[in-house]
């Protein structure tokens, strides 16, 4: 998996994000102090959003890609603790492998 975190994302991230995100335009993501993003295999997106949520309150969306039925990247969506501590607790699970999901 690859990770990024963008702090203070730019009006113009954020509209890039709302408009590729997979529950629609209609709920639109308010301001935010970080976005997260994990890129991977389907099966692991799944889990890292799973984690994610669990982990601290945190937003998770699906970005589409290029190809709407496969969700390939997720947007965690919070205050830059949050989303830090959600993106530690991803790559932690990922270090302990496939069972510690």
């Amino acid at each position: 998996m690859e990770y990024r975190i963008i702090k203070s994302p730019s009006q113009g991230t954020i509209d890039i994000l709302n408009r590729r995100k997979g529950s629609g335009t209609s709920s639109s993501i308010g301001p935010v102090d970080a976005v997260g993003l994990v890129q991977g295999r389907i099966i692991e997106m799944v889990c890292a959003a799973d984690v994610a949520e669990k982990a601290v309150g945190v937003t998770v969306e699906d970005i589409r890609g290029s190809c709407p039925q496969n969700m390939i990247m997720l947007a965690i969506f919070g205050d830059t603790a949050s989303v830090e501590a959600a993106m530690d607790e991803i790559k932690q699970r990922e270090k302990r492998g496939v069972e510690e999901w």
